[in-house]
């Protein structure tokens, strides 16, 4: 079995796609220094978290999906040096979920790492994810009560770092005190980097000999941009799969099309900030009580005592909307033409190798060669290679 098993929960929200990005990229180079990341891909993490959580959907999953979990712990099993899990879903198990998590990785030491950051950034980046899932609830609504369902991510069950430790690691948990690890986002003046470097050194990584340069930014979209989608979003009853809401909603809408709009900046109402401000003095205090190791400045999980001023989304007008909206019909209509000309240039394609094919039959066989029949075939996308 494993040696160490460093389980990162998340929170949501808090460069978990950038540092899983990073390491689906390092697989390899993770095993050379020692560090498993088991399985085949990110998805099979997510499909673990679902199981390990009873979650509703997993009932949908197909039985190789549902089998993830039963293959990370083999994969574990067989394995003499550190390994990694990583997915911000399992922050929304139940203490009674996350017990039996830890006790399944026995006899392996298991560490819990959190990444986390300031309270008022991560309610607004979660609501604006809320919203590439499709959700509706306006900002205002959003978050108002704590979820006791391990199946809702995109609540305070999740983005209060107070309330997860307290399922993962209450005091008479499996986990000691000093195996729980607390990662702040560093400031906005600080390199990206930073929080890599800390999760790395924590894995036993030598952080410095990875490359940094293939990973993205998960961007954020305006106030306007957002309200929009949001609005968008009452309309798409049929998109209910996880896959249209990834691949349309999230991707084709929110990434490639709201996002690269720029747009203002936003908070949420007075009230909601002032829970914020709560929920991170809560979380420092309990880390300082508790003695979580903090990797980094416990002072970034707070709330600043003075922020810009920003708009918040039920500022945003009709007319602004309809101005959003009708930009973007004009690029999705571009959008569909393109894809026109290529269904069509491919169907041409396909009808002139068709046809050459046709031809070929005709002829005597000594006239036919093989190199010619291959490339018919290609086209025809009947034959790789």
């Amino acid at each position: 079995m494993a040696e160490k098993v460093f389980l990162h929960l998340g929170l949501p929200k808090t460069a978990t796609t950038y540092l899983q990005t990073l390491m689906w990229g390092s697989q390899a180079q993770m095993r050379e220094q020692g560090v498993l990341l088991p399985g085949e891909a990110r998805r099979e993490h997510l499909w673990a978290s679902r199981v390990v959580r009873g979650e509703d959907s997993a009932e949908a999953m197909t039985p190789w999906q549902r089998g993830a979990w039963d293959r990370l712990r083999a994969e574990m099993a067989a394995w003499e040096g550190h390994a990694v899990i990583s997915h911000e879903f399992f922050a929304a198990a139940s203490t009674e979920q996350a017990r039996a998590m830890v006790e399944a990785l026995a006899p392996a030491e298991v560490h819990l790492v959190l990444t986390a950051r300031e309270p008022l950034g991560l309610f607004t980046a979660s609501w604006q994810e809320s919203l590439k899932n499709r959700e509706t609830t306006p900002m205002a609504e959003y978050a108002r009560e704590v979820s006791e369902s391990p199946s809702d991510i995109w609540n305070w069950r999740t983005l209060d770092l107070t309330l997860v430790l307290a399922r993962w690691a209450p005091e008479d948990g499996p986990v000691p005190a000093d195996r729980v690890h607390v990662l702040p986002l560093p400031g906005r003046t600080a390199p990206r980097e930073e929080i890599w470097h800390r999760f790395a050194v924590l894995l036993g990584l030598d952080s410095g000999s990875f490359d940094l340069g293939g990973t993205f930014p998960n961007e954020s979209m305006g106030v306007v941009e957002a309200e929009t989608l949001r609005r968008i979003n009452v309309h798409l009853d049929d998109f209910s799969r996880a896959i249209d809401r990834g691949t349309f909603i999230r991707t084709f809408l929110a990434d490639e099309r709201l996002v690269p709009r720029g747009g203002e900046r936003f908070w949420p109402g007075e009230r909601q900030i002032q829970e914020c401000r709560s929920r991170g003095k809560d979380a420092v205090e309990l880390v300082q009580r508790r003695g979580f190791q903090v990797i980094g400045d416990p002072a970034d999980l707070l709330v600043p005592d003075e922020l810009p001023r920003r708009r918040q989304p039920d500022s945003v007008t009709d007319t602004e909307v309809a101005e959003v909206a009708v930009e973007l019909v004009g690029t999705m209509l571009g959008d569909y033409r393109a894809l026109r000309h290529e269904r069509r240039a491919l169907r041409q394609e396909r009808e002139d190798a068709r046809r050459e094919l046709e031809e070929y039959r005709r002829l005597p066989l000594w006239r036919i060669t093989g190199s010619r029949v291959k490339g018919v075939l290609r086209r025809l996308g009947l034959l790789r290679g």
